[in-house]
């Protein structure tokens, strides 16, 4: 396996390489030569799986580059994000001035995300998880001299430094536990703790839980430190690509690479299921009263955020991994075609509107239910059945309004697109399942307490979703706009306390009217 991993390291080392490389080119057609580099390493990474499934385990090296089955898909998925953005990049960066410094911190990011993905050693693990950071601050104020992206890459910066510390502690806390800096032999061994009732977590290991409980939620942006996401859509639009795509769910990672070790910590369990349980509702309800596009996809990238480390909280890692990889394609195309805009806002004007009666959503959820449970019954599923509930709702609003908002179409073809994606979903989260086992003793038991408080959670979701959009114009649902409009003035508290711990300088040529919104702390010498 020694192959396996000198490939797989040369993917960090190329990217990281090529972004030196790009940073004091003298040609014009950096783009174009990165584009090439991107697709070397594509081939560079179809050549380690290919040598990682034919070729025998060994030692040395391999011990310190994980060859995982999640390693091996996440590396995927960097890999095709690289393809991505540089081939987009050349066009949308063309005549920008400082284009070389864009190539390479955006290639330095990316040389950061892959080490971490593939590192098995905890030291090196955490460098990268710095490196990521340091590396994204750079292309979060590319534009040094926008008020509102220097904020926001500010609160981002203290807010990723408080995770970094947290996550160090942690690594300290396992390394004088075990001796051991190797994830892999860590998770070996909280495994054997879960199926041995004779064994139990030290005091230690269980405050290391809780410590990347919360470093998974400052990383995705939970509430109440959500603030910088939606403010740093005035970077680049491949930089919002990249980290609403990448970098964003490397929280979910976390979780899932520490699940041995995570879930038999029942308070770093609730710790994610209270917080990113309310940010899943809150920021979905959010999402629903923004215009601005940018900020619409930063408020559903939160609430997409909370919905997977809920998952992991649950043990479906499982799915956790699917709704990790299929959120981040759906993310990149997002921002990529932000462009189309004011197209795709002109035909939703245009097209037919109107509201679904009362026999449509009796019928919708009537599909929806017997679709779910055939899914559940062919799959032998046995688990929480929040999840499913979930699916139900969702399947429920589809139908419903797909069939009322189009007057008297048949409802049937949107019947066969919920029956499609039902089927797609159970498909793919059986083959990850395949891909990534997981001890049956991590897993949450159906209508557990876990599993209720989800389905409080999404009924909850589903009801209010509903009032806002066909109730909208009670008293009522018009004050929760209001509220929820403001995002719960979250982040002006904490946008308040930022500044009093470390003050920021604004550009010179500031907006006066934008240093008004933030009174006096911004005012002063920052």
């Amino acid at each position: 396996m020694w192959l396996t991993s000198i490939l797989l390291i040369s993917i960090p080392v190329g990217l990281a390489a090529g972004g030196w490389w790009a940073g004091i080119a003298p040609v014009k057609n950096v783009g174009h030569v990165l584009l090439r580099l991107a697709f070397l390493l594509v081939s560079v990474f179809m050549a380690a799986v290919i040598s990682n499934l034919t070729l025998p385990a060994a030692d040395g090296m391999a011990h310190y580059i994980s060859v995982s089955n999640l390693s091996l898909i996440m590396m995927g998925l960097i890999v095709f994000m690289s393809v991505i953005l540089i081939a987009f990049s050349r066009n949308y960066m063309a005549g920008e001035q400082r284009v070389g410094t864009y190539w390479r911190w955006l290639l330095n990011t990316l040389a950061a995300v892959s080490l971490v993905i593939i590192s098995n050693h905890l030291v090196v693990f955490w460098l990268g998880w710095v490196s990521i950071s340091l590396s994204l601050h750079k292309l979060l104020t590319f534009y040094p001299d926008r008020p509102r992206a220097t904020l926001a890459a500010h609160k981002k910066f203290l807010l990723a430094r408080t995770a970094e510390s947290l996550l160090l502690v942690a690594v300290v806390l396992l390394y004088q536990q075990h001796g051991t800096l190797l994830i892999s032999e860590l998770m070996f061994h909280f495994n054997q703790v879960a199926s041995n009732a004779a064994l139990e977590l030290s005091t230690a290991d269980q405050i290391a839980a809780v410590l990347i409980a919360m470093t998974a939620l400052i990383k995705c942006a939970q509430l109440p430190v959500h603030g910088w996401l939606v403010q740093v859509v005035e970077a680049p639009t491949p930089v919002s690509a990249l980290l609403h795509a990448g970098v964003i769910n490397l929280g979910g990672f976390l979780l899932i690479l520490f699940a041995p070790l995570f879930m038999q910590v029942a308070a770093a369990q609730w710790l994610v299921l209270i917080v990113a349980g309310f940010t899943t509702v809150v920021s979905a309800l959010v999402m629903t009263t923004r215009i601005s596009l940018k900020v619409r996809m930063a408020w559903s990238t939160s609430a997409q955020m909370g919905l997977m480390l809920l998952e992991c909280a649950l043990g479906l890692y499982e799915l956790a991994l699917l709704h990790l990889l299929t959120h981040s394609a759906y993310k990149a195309y997002s921002f990529l075609n932000a462009g189309n805009a004011v197209n795709d806002s002109i035909r939703r004007r245009l097209a037919p509107s109107g509201v679904p009666s009362v026999s449509t959503w009796l019928l919708a959820m009537g599909a929806s239910s017997i679709m779910v449970v055939g899914a559940v019954y062919l799959s032998g599923y046995e688990g929480v059945w929040s999840i499913w509930l979930l699916l139900a709702l969702a399947l429920t609003m589809l139908i419903a309004q797909r069939h009322g908002g189009t007057f008297k179409s048949s409802i049937w073809p949107f019947v066969g697109l919920a029956l499609l994606l039902v089927a797609s979903y159970s498909v793919f989260k059986s083959a990850l399942g395949v891909l990534l086992p997981i001890d049956q003793s991590l897993r949450v038991s159906a209508l557990s307490l876990a599993d209720i408080w989800a389905m409080l959670l999404f009924i909850t979701l589903f009801a209010l979703s509903w009032f806002l959009r066909f109730q909208a114009d009670s008293p009522a649902m018009q004050r929760l706009s209001m509220i929820l409009f403001a995002g719960l003035y979250l982040d002006e508290w904490l946008t308040r306390l930022t500044l009093k711990i470390w003050p920021v300088r604004l550009p010179a040529h500031a907006n006066p009217k934008t240093l008004n919104t933030f009174k006096k702390p911004l005012t002063k010498e920052l």
